[in-house]
């Protein structure tokens, strides 16, 4: 082991036990860490590199077996007992992780929560601590540190919440920080300023830094070397700019070509118009606190848009800018201004029950198939709910069959239809979702983020699927995103969104080779597309 290494993992083993028998989910791996380094582990899900560190850190679930050796401070960390482990985990070496809205408790204020380890690992007074916590707040950018404080998390937004962990993970400045997926949840334009934030803080605190994502782009950025796992094993190990110049294994090149690419065929300017949106807008009246009057927020701002049979709008902006809000006030879902007319007919504040006829024909497919598949029905019998509602007469082997071809439309087996959604990956879920969509044949498909919590190699596949599905069936699509990498891919027309308001709308090339908008530009840049890119052909 080198001086200035870290931390040094070796030849480490993770076993889970499961009902049908053990799962060796890491096999053998060898990971090195230097002093003020930053280090990046890729892969797929499933590929090991979350549960390398989670063993590592001694976080294990407790069917998780683990073996090997990690080395810190000149002795072995694997295996130590709880009350040791927790003088090293949350001091020494600390870890963020994807999604900060579950790992921060909504009930306790962000102070107190950012003061707790300052009081458990660094034996400061809670005064002290808070007074600590409060720098912190400044340290990475949170603007109204000391209101901020007192706010509750479901109160921030997404970045701000993610900025919360990574104080709270520099809280007893530690020699290593463990980011897994810090960036997957968030747009593009806070992406980059959290990988911003990340980098500025290592150059001044001089800790090491291990980057777990699958997302290439962010490593080319962020990383100094990188580890490339797959099924367990790293596969593949060297200096950033020699992975991405010349990578030696085939699934790291294979990782390096997932991205999204093509574009989607024109639509025909004679297409017949399916929806038509005029001047939609959506209010919401917030709680000003304690003896404080109510505001509104208008969160979508007189929207207008024409969408013709067959076509793809991508709906692209920052968390906040109305995407999803004007996706449901599309489709009913929520009280709004102006006026949505689909085929021929306004739809706005129609009732539940006038809406319903029309429902199988306007659908929605979420962000997280996770959240929004039933757990504790099959995944038959989540496909064919639908038909149970729109086509009551329909007998219960003719549902069946239907949820067979549906399946067997998203590229899963229909054998697979009486297992439960947790069984499934999350590239699966969502093909799931879709098809849950799907066996309805609808005509205007509104997609929420669909592929945002996905690998980029899941995207691409999720991306063709769409593709495939649209051709042989005529559908039409509103694709919300802030992955512009796939909006590109996928779509006609790109609308972008600030603040509930369109600031730029255009048919695609355009919008990514000639955007006439300061802010469009800033998403692009904040996306990485460089201006070479910008400036060659779409890619075949």
């Amino acid at each position: 082991m080198a001086n200035d290494t870290v931390l040094d993992i070796r030849s480490l083993k993770v076993d889970f036990d499961t009902p049908t028998g053990p799962i060796a989910a890491v096999k053998g791996v060898d990971i090195e860490v230097g002093a003020g380094e930053t280090v990046a582990i890729v892969g797929e899900s499933g590929s090991g590199k979350s549960q390398t560190m989670m063993a590592a850190m001694g976080l294990l679930a407790s069917n998780g077996r683990t073996s090997g050796v990690v080395i810190y401070g000149g002795q072995n960390i694997l295996g130590l007992s709880t009350g040791k482990l927790n003088k090293i985990r949350g001091a020494r070496i600390t870890m963020i992780f994807q999604e900060p809205m579950t790992s921060l408790d909504q009930l306790y204020t962000v102070g107190r929560q950012l003061a707790e380890p300052m009081v458990v690992h660094g034996g400061l007074s809670w005064k002290q601590a808070q007074a600590k916590a409060l720098e912190l707040l400044k340290l990475v950018n949170i603007p109204e540190p000391e209101r901020k404080l007192k706010a509750y998390p479901y109160e921030m937004s997404g970045g701000q919440r993610q900025r919360v962990m990574i104080a709270m993970a520099l809280a007893n400045d530690p020699d290593v920080l463990i980011a897994d997926e810090p960036t997957t949840a968030l747009d593009v334009t806070t992406q980059a300023q959290i990988l911003e934030l990340l980098r500025d803080l290592q150059k001044r605190l001089g800790m090491a830094v291990i980057f777990i994502t699958h997302d290439l782009g962010i490593v080319r950025q962020i990383a100094d070397r990188v580890y490339v796992m797959k099924t367990g094993e790293v596969v593949e190990t060297g200096r950033t700019q020699e992975i991405f110049s010349r990578p030696a294994h085939p699934y790291t090149r294979m990782l390096l070509d997932a991205e999204p690419a093509g574009s989607k065929p024109a639509v025909p300017p004679q297409a017949p118009v399916l929806l038509e949106a005029q001047k939609v807008e959506v209010e919401f009246a917030l709680d000003g606190g304690f003896l404080r009057p109510k505001h509104v927020l208008r969160a979508v701002d007189g929207v207008s848009f024409v969408l013709r049979r067959g076509q793809t709008l991508g709906v692209v902006g920052e968390s906040g800018s109305g995407k999803s809000t004007l996706g449901r006030a599309i489709l009913n879902l929520l009280p709004a201004g102006g006026r949505v007319v689909y085929q021929g007919g306004v739809i706005t504040g129609k009732s539940r029950r006038e809406m319903k006829a029309l429902r199988r024909n306007m659908q929605l497919v979420f962000q997280d198939p996770f959240g929004s598949l039933s757990p504790r029905m099959t995944v038959g019998q989540i496909i064919s709910e639908g038909l149970l509602v729109h086509e009551p007469s329909l007998s219960a082997r003719e549902r069946d069959r239907r949820a067979c071809l549906a399946l067997e439309e998203v590229s899963l087996d229909p054998a697979t239809r009486n297992r439960y959604p947790h069984e499934f990956s999350g590239g699966q879920r969502q093909r799931i979702a879709i098809a849950r969509t799907m066996v309805l044949k609808p005509d205007l498909v509104v997609l929420d983020e669909p592929t945002s919590a996905l690998d980029r190699t899941i995207q691409k596949q999720i991306v063709e699927l769409l593709r495939e599905l649209q051709a042989a069936h005529g559908l039409t699509y509103i694709f919300i995103s802030h992955d512009l990498a796939v909006v590109r891919a996928i779509a006609d027309t790109v609308m972008v969104m600030k603040r509930g308001q369109v600031v730029e709308a255009g048919p695609t090339q355009n919008i990514f080779e000639a955007p006439r908008e300061t802010y469009t530009r800033e998403l692009i840049r904040a996306a990485m597309l460089t201006q070479e890119r910008l400036a060659g052909p779409l890619p075949a």
